[in-house]
Order: C-alpha cells, then sequence, then structure tokens
C-alpha cells in the first residue's frame, strides 16, 4: 500500500506536467536578439505588480497586459510586446508526468495548482486547438484545479496555496507538491506541505516514489 499520511499530490502546471515555459522565453530571445533570460528579468521585477503578476490575477486584460508588458520591455531597452509571451506560454505536455498523475490518482486526491491567464476565450489556454484540447483533457484528470485567473491569487501569495487546501478538505502536512520554481515551493514548505523542485522530470518522479511508496515510472 502506498503511504498512507499523504492524502492528495498536488501539482504546477507549467514547467511540471509540460515543458518549462522558459525554454520557450530562451528560444524566442535567441531568435530576436534579446539578452539570456530578458522576460525572466522582467517577471521578476516588481513581481506583485508588474504587468505578468497583474495579469496572471485578471487584473489587466490582454490588451492590457499585451501594451504593459511592452512599456515594461521598453523601459529595460528592448521591445517585446505582452501578445508574444503569451503565445509561449504551454510547452509540450510530458508523457512521464501525465502517467505519474494517473497513477496517484487511484490513491490520493490531485489537484493542479496553476499561475494561468485569460487570454482571449481561451481562458488561459494554449492557442493551437490541437495542444489546447490536449491540456483541457490532462486538467480534466485533477480532482481540483486552482487557476490564479480565475480565484484572483497567484503563487506564491499563501492564500493560493489555502484556497487548495480548502478545496480538497486536507490539512497541509497530508499533502505533496511539485513545482518546478523554489519560490512557489517555499510558501508551501512553510504551512507544512512536502515539497518536490522539479528540474528533471525522471528525478522528481523518483522522490515522488520514494515519498508515496508508490512505483510510477
Amino acid at each position: 500500500m502506498p503511504n498512507p499520511r499523504y492524502k492528495a499530490v498536488l501539482w504546477d502546471f507549467g514547467g511540471v506536467i509540460t515543458e518549462s515555459p522558459f525554454d520557450a522565453f530562451r528560444r524566442y530571445e535567441l531568435r530576436n536578439n534579446l539578452p539570456a533570460d530578458f522576460i525572466r528579468m522582467l517577471n521578476a521585477q516588481n513581481p506583485d505588480s508588474n504587468a505578468w503578476a497583474r495579469f496572471e490575477r485578471s487584473e489587466l486584460s490582454l490588451e492590457g497586459f499585451d501594451r504593459e508588458f511592452a512599456l515594461e520591455a521598453e523601459a529595460a531597452g528592448y521591445h517585446v510586446p505582452g501578445r508574444d509571451v503569451v503565445n509561449l506560454l504551454y510547452g509540450p505536455v510530458r508523457p512521464k508526468m501525465v502517467g505519474a498523475l494517473r497513477k496517484c490518482r487511484r490513491h490520493y486526491r490531485v489537484a493542479c495548482l496553476t499561475n494561468n491567464v485569460r487570454a482571449g476565450g481561451r481562458h488561459g489556454l494554449p492557442t493551437s486547438d490541437d495542444h489546447a484540447a490536449t491540456v483541457v483533457r490532462v486538467l480534466s484528470l485533477f480532482d481540483v484545479v486552482i487557476e490564479s485567473s480565475k480565484v484572483g491569487a497567484r503563487k506564491p501569495e499563501l492564500r493560493f496555496y489555502q484556497l487548495a487546501l480548502q478545496a480538497l478538505a486536507i490539512e497541509p502536512h497530508e499533502a505533496v507538491y511539485l513545482d518546478d520554481l523554489g519560490v512557489n515551493l517555499k510558501p508551501a514548505r512553510a504551512l507544512g506541505m512536502t515539497t518536490i523542485k522539479v528540474e528533471q522530470p525522471d528525478a522528481a518522479l523518483a522522490e515522488l516514489e520514494q515519498i508515496l511508496d508508490l512505483p510510477l515510472h
């Protein structure tokens, strides 16, 4: 039997279930002669009030984000429309992660905790119809999906994690949480969750296997 200490496994989406958008950012920067990690640098400045943070909380429309992000980029010396960044957000789905998710949900409640955006009528989904359909199928595997664009809070804000715990009706120590960003894992760990930083998917799944005592490969 898997580890009975836990009742739920919580998953970030971009960078865990899918390839990290940072990979797409880097390819865009190379194509457009931008400094390495320029987009990440912009998103790290004034992280609670910049255009990106406001967009993820649905405080800006797509048009507003397109304009405000471009202004931030221009202030830093380069031209980057916000719409270009939105089109980079959803990388390919990682089949191994989806397979592990399916195995986890046989024994535990599963939740997706994602910072996403309202992008036109798709509400945070990618613009490709085929890719959007794949994302919808994966999201349907979760018992609970907490989206920043719907709840008006975003990681790493504490309220975001509390909403997930309330929706799952669990205590923090009963959850394992996977995310690719340390800044998002820190508040979850402070609450009492067991956390896994996803840098290499295989290594993260091996760690999750050990924690849950559940074969996932």
